[in-house]
């Protein structure tokens, strides 16, 4: 995968508001999980972007994403929890969808920050 062209207004953002003051890996996944818990409006219609081997839904595949996992999940990576057949939750990694279009922008945005943030070759540390 190539990196995205580097973005001085989402570096910004996520130095300055989102990983400001975490001086180790679980005050960056908390930073993260606040912001985009905060952000993000929910419940939102969400599409599979990208397969993956952990997670059942399928490329093109539309989700309802209702919520953020458990903070303790999302210790090593971001993860929403779908609505997942009978009154079921599945959580699945957030850089497995993109908000649908129409879904506010504050949503798109912080899924994008987080996009941005994990192909930029940015992690935990």
């Amino acid at each position: 995968m190539t990196r995205p062209q580097r973005n001085a207004d989402r570096e910004e953002r996520i130095s300055m508001e989102i990983v400001v003051d975490a001086y180790d890996p679980e005050e960056q996944a908390m930073g993260w999980y606040y912001y985009l818990a905060d952000t993000m409006q929910f419940p939102f219609t969400a599409t599979c972007i990208q397969k993956r081997k952990t997670s059942p839904i399928k490329l093109n595949q539309t989700v309802k994403v209702v919520g953020m996992a458990d903070g303790d999940d999302c210790e090593r990576d971001m993860l929403v929890e779908i609505d997942w057949g009978e009154g079921d939750r599945l959580s699945i990694p957030l850089t497995q969808i993109s908000a649908v279009p129409g879904t506010d922008e504050d949503t798109q945005e912080a899924i994008a920050d987080w996009h941005y943030w994990i192909d930029s070759g940015y992690q935990f540390s």
